[in-house]
């Protein structure tokens, strides 16, 4: 799921309400903004965690400043994950988060890098005439990517991502990213769970692989969907123990929430 600026768009209390409509144990957002003013200095993980009664949250900055505007990397000695227990202070920020009601035992932070080349892409904007938005094409600057990982209480390791646009980066990065979740699960005897915008269409995350994509649902755009870039794959759930959850659209996103509940 991604959250938007809430500067001209969905106030925080219609972001609550959204959130708290799900009733979920751990949600896994990319997109958000941490103290940008853009969508009112607020932390939007924070809000996401309030808005489902959960304990612990975190935040992993991509960028500081803004996405399309004026920002740059993170630089070394600045706080890579900012967290509910965390004293460190950082700069208005982009990037991922995950709010969990499940006690998470320790956060983990992997760098994937960003292409070296951007790539012209169709993006939805703002009407000021129609619900409906506008799709209007530019060409667009890929930022440093990242996965952010939560090992929680219940035996689970949930993994959290937004990959490249780029195609064949983002495969490398895919790649990158389950060898070390995996690497997590064992060191931790917890069952990964890999979720997140994955730029790739068409199941291409599980292709030459054993993982396995739990919900098959077309995600984007969020009010005509037809391709999925959203997933969650394990390569340890089997079907029968999970089974997909059928969110509607919540109006806080361009992508439509995926979800799954497992049985224990």
């Amino acid at each position: 799921m991604e959250i938007p600026p809430n500067k001209t768009g969905p106030t925080l209390k219609a972001l609550h309400q959204a959130i708290a409509a799900l009733e979920t144990d751990v949600i896994a957002v990319q997109e958000i903004d941490f103290n940008l003013p853009r969508s009112g200095s607020v932390n939007q993980i924070a809000e996401v965690a309030t808005a489902m009664g959960a304990r612990d949250w975190a935040f992993a900055p991509s960028i500081i400043g803004t996405p399309g505007e004026k920002w740059r990397k993170i630089k070394d000695g600045e706080p890579k994950v900012i967290t509910n227990v965390s004293n460190q202070s950082l700069s208005g920020s982009y990037g991922i988060g995950i709010a969990s009601t499940v006690k998470v035992l320790k956060w983990h932070r992997l760098e994937l890098g960003n292409s070296p080349i951007g790539m012209p892409l169709v993006v939805p904007t703002e009407s000021e005439t129609s619900s409906k938005p506008k799709i209007r094409g530019i060409y667009v600057h890929d930022e440093p990517r990242l996965a952010l990982a939560a090992t929680l209480e219940n035996g689970f390791t949930v993994v959290n991502t937004h990959l490249s646009f780029v195609p064949g980066v983002n495969l490398a990065q895919l790649k990158k990213l389950k060898k070390w979740a995996l690497q997590i699960g064992r060191e931790s005897n917890t069952k990964v769970l890999l979720m997140g915008d994955l730029n790739l269409p068409k199941n291409l995350p599980t292709t030459f692989s054993n993982w396995r994509s739990l919900v098959t649902k077309n995600t984007y755009p969020s009010w005509g969907a037809k391709v999925q870039f959203d997933y969650i794959l394990s390569s340890e759930i089997t079907p029968n123990e999970h089974q997909s959850l059928n969110f509607s659209h919540t109006g806080m996103s361009d992508h439509l929430p995926i979800g799954i509940e497992i049985f224990k």
